[in-house]
């Protein structure tokens, strides 16, 4: 079957649902082939024992972070895990994940107005951000907490990887809604998402790979 060539943001949604109507695909398998690729190409990028840190999402971004990040303790790396914004707010496939952390004893700090400066402290040495804060289905401007972690993603000299799409960028336009990350390696899923190539896309996503999550076309 042909590869496809780019996904808008409606379209890869539809893809999840397909899994899940047609083919019985769990969202939550989907989620975890697409943390453990994220995972296997961040070892890639960093010696072993090097820092890598993870900022999480509350949903489904966030819930493949919380999988690469499982993964990497499998692999012997010891990362450190931000969540913007609370637990409890965490929900359904990603909830799934974050619970798992907890039971592997992971500490996943919760990030708020009142301790910005701690997750901004550690992307500053950092040898690898990876940035699962927002996915493709962003709608509006990054605001609050998003908006200061990406900026301290940004500020940092770590290299980074984004999930699916780098934070803040429009999949479908390229536009960037209000501020982005700026990825050095971009690990999407299925396919290309059309803001990647098009608009400010290129000058987010850096070197972008394409990874076959076992769904079906």
């Amino acid at each position: 079957m042909a590869r496809l060539r780019s996904l808008t943001a409606a379209s890869a949604k539809a893809l999840d649902r397909r899994a899940a109507e047609r083919f019985g695909i769990p969202i939550v398998l989907l989620m975890e082939n697409a943390g453990a690729a994220v995972a296997q190409e961040a070892a890639k990028m960093v010696p072993a024992g090097s820092q890598i840190t993870v900022f999480c999402g509350k949903g489904n971004n966030g819930g493949d972070g919380f999988v690469a990040a499982r993964h990497l303790i499998a692999a012997g790396f010891k990362p450190l895990v931000f969540l913007a914004g609370k637990a409890k707010e965490v929900v359904h496939e990603a909830k799934v994940n974050l619970d798992i952390l907890y039971a592997l004893k992971q500490p996943v700090i919760e990030i708020g107005r009142h301790n910005l400066s701690l997750p901004k402290k550690h992307a500053l040495v950092s040898r690898l951000i990876i940035d699962a804060l927002l996915g493709v289905g962003l709608k509006g401007k990054t605001r609050g907490v998003y908006r200061d972690l990406i900026k301290a993603i940004n500020a940092s000299k770590a290299q980074v990887i984004s999930v699916d799409i780098p934070s803040g960028l429009d999949a479908t336009s390229g536009r960037i809604l209000g501020c982005c990350v700026r990825a050095d390696t971009t690990v999407t899923f299925v396919a290309r998402k059309r803001g990647m190539n098009i608009g400010d896309g290129p000058g987010c996503c850096g070197k972008v790979l394409v990874k076959n999550l076992g769904l079906p076309l």
